[in-house]
């Protein structure tokens, strides 16, 4: 399972996108915690353990995406 988080950066033209393993509600309050003012920095670890640290005055949006299984094989959709 892995999801991906897309956060816009202000002053910056580009999104940063990070496929994480965590799960989409994990994620999405690990956010939370973040933008409600208790933490400065917003970490994250993507699915190959590289680690994020976004400053959170600098981040203008979050989107979480859902949690899906990573399919393998030729079967039908």
């Amino acid at each position: 399972m892995s999801v991906e988080v897309k956060i816009g950066i202000a002053e910056s033209a580009r999104e940063l996108s990070i496929q994480s393993s965590l799960t989409s509600d994990k994620a999405f309050a690990a956010v939370e915690a973040a933008l409600s003012g208790s933490e400065q920095l917003l970490s994250l670890v993507d699915d190959k353990g590289a680690r994020y640290l976004i400053p959170v005055a600098k981040i203008a949006y979050v989107e979480v995406g859902a949690t899906e299984n990573r399919r393998v094989g030729f079967g039908a959709v």
